[in-house]
């Protein structure tokens, strides 16, 4: 299939799709081993360098969706994306020596529509057992229980959350909001109409807001315009979008993706439920795994093998971590370990 065809917005080119992409992973790979110079301390450097390296990760994660990338392969590698947060969480929280620091301020447009777009992929890829894991990265922070648009998320799969009418941002939300709590199928899709309506003009203060405008063949910075939570939405609600499914922003494919997944035999997960082991316990599942403490350590471990304990006492327990090769790339090797 020619990229014209697969491309899932028309905005993006072959070429600026190659060349981003390849710019995008050089600085994945420079985040990795070096911090940004002249900061006052290491702990605020490394804060910095992870964080840039999250964000870097989820914005190739959705230029590759938008250059048509196959919805599975995607799915494989959404946790690679989470991981990458939470390592931004682990170091943001010791520079500012706050373990419930929160990655994401609910207040800035851009960092709340990144965490419900997360949320979103995690629905309609179904990996939904990564909610938890995205919630922790501001659980038990001032804006925990504080906005009703992120309850809805992740209310459908963590339990005991609060039903709220507040929020950060009114426009666009209260729309996607409306579709929740309205009985008649017309005035739903009447909401989701409005909602992608002005989503994109309710982005105008995001830094990747008009990007299009700015790709050349030296570079730019957009990656795609998704209200990936509408069609989080649409497949909760199990609203039909037949009204408005061709609509420049609303990823039409992620929702059939999720609903076609619905009708098949219960899928085996991408990844085992526990992601973590510690050393010198059974393997919970047959693939590769790596761990920050020992060197190169990737390796394929069958189910009920031992995982091997790292000799170096400097990181206590061994940890062995999940990793698809996707995954292994981003998190082996790291400077930001100590």
């Amino acid at each position: 299939m020619h990229f014209h065809e697969k491309r899932r917005q028309k905005f993006l080119s072959e070429h600026y799709f190659s060349f981003f992409c390849n710019s995008i992973k050089k600085a994945i790979e420079y985040w990795k081993h070096n911090f940004p110079p002249d900061i006052e301390t290491e702990a605020l450097a490394r804060s910095l360098a992870a964080a840039d390296f999250a964000g870097q990760t989820c914005d190739l994660f959705l230029l590759r969706y938008t250059g048509g990338e196959p919805l599975d392969l995607l799915r494989d590698e959404l946790v690679g994306v989470v991981e990458a947060y939470e390592i931004s969480a682990r170091y943001k929280r010791d520079f500012q020596e706050k373990e419930d620091f929160p990655v994401f301020a609910f207040q800035e447009i851009d960092d709340f529509e990144r965490i419900v777009q997360l949320l979103g992929l995690a629905i309609l890829l179904h990996r939904r057992e990564l909610i938890p894991r995205i919630h922790s990265l501001v659980a038990n922070s001032a804006y925990d229980g504080q906005d009703a648009m992120y309850e809805e998320l992740v209310s459908h799969d963590i339990a005991d959350r609060p039903y709220l009418e507040a929020w950060y941002h009114q426009f666009p939300y209260l729309h996607l909001l409306s579709a929740t709590d309205l009985e008649s199928s017309q005035e739903k899709i009447e909401q989701m109409q409005q909602y992608l309506k002005i989503w994109y003009k309710s982005m105008e203060k995001t830094p990747w807001h008009d990007s299009h405008f700015s790709m050349t063949e030296e570079g730019g910075t957009y990656f795609g315009y998704w209200a990936i939570e509408a069609a989080a939405i649409v497949y909760l609600y199990d609203i039909n979008d037949s009204s408005f499914r061709d609509h420049i922003v609303y990823p039409k494919d992620l929702v059939d993706f999720a609903r076609e997944l619905d009708k098949q035999a219960p899928l085996a997960p991408s990844a085992p439920e526990k992601l973590l082991v510690e050393g010198g316990n059974p393997c919970p599942q047959t693939g590769y795994w790596f761990t920050p403490a020992i060197p190169d350590s990737r390796r394929h471990f069958e189910q009920g093998a031992v995982m091997p304990v790292s000799a170096d006492s400097q990181y206590g327990a061994t940890i062995w971590q999940w990793g698809t090769e996707y995954n292994s790339r981003l998190c082996n090797s790291m400077k930001f370990e100590p």
